[in-house]
């Protein structure tokens, strides 16, 4: 989905949602770039209405944890922003991040348009031929139909909460993943 509004020295921006397990962890890693405007927690590609998160952890209603990416193209592109997504999680593993298993923690790239399509299908065949993991990639390239927000305790989760054991246990070495591989396109904090 893309906004675009050039005229008058205003930006274009454009969107996608990302699916690589607890979205605690990948909202985190996203926070800290440059050209992100936006990121929100939520859930998508699922049957159920409006899910809160006790339904969508049930594994019945087929959403994954997910955050959805509003970002400055002429800043980050869709192609880095997926190079910090497969830095984040695994991508080889089914229904699977660590200990967070079941089909809310899949990986999927819910993607707006066609070229994101193309984008996100052109990196999981790059990356697969580089042999980079063990396993092939099971990453689902999906259309996105609805994005449900998540509660609003579950955003900027890691912000709040960065002392909780699980923060300090999975999402800290994630976003220091990020700062680490990615230094040039961080944020000034």
């Amino acid at each position: 989905m893309t906004d675009e509004k050039i005229p008058n020295g205003t930006k274009q921006t454009e969107t996608v949602t990302l699916a690589g397990g607890c979205f605690w962890c990948i909202e985190a890693a996203f926070d800290e770039l440059k050209g992100v405007e936006k990121v929100e927690s939520g859930y998508a590609g699922g049957v159920t209405e409006n899910p809160t998160y006790y339904d969508v952890c049930s594994g019945a209603t087929g959403h994954a944890e997910v955050v959805q990416i509003t970002f400055d193209p002429g800043v980050i592109s869709l192609r880095e922003i997926l190079e910090v997504f497969y830095t984040v999680h695994d991508p080889t593993t089914l229904n699977r991040q660590g200990a967070d298993v079941g089909s809310q923690y899949r990986s999927a790239i819910f993607y707006n348009d066609n070229q994101q399509k193309s984008v996100a299908e052109s990196m999981i065949q790059e990356l697969n031929a580089a042999k980079i993991w063990d396993g092939p990639i099971v990453t689902e390239v999906v259309p996105l139909k609805k994005f449900f927000k998540a509660e609003n305790y579950h955003q900027e989760y890691f912000k709040y909460n960065s002392q909780q054991p699980y923060c300090q246990m999975v999402v800290a070495p994630k976003v220091a993943k990020v700062r680490k591989y990615f230094a040039g396109k961080l944020k000034k904090r």
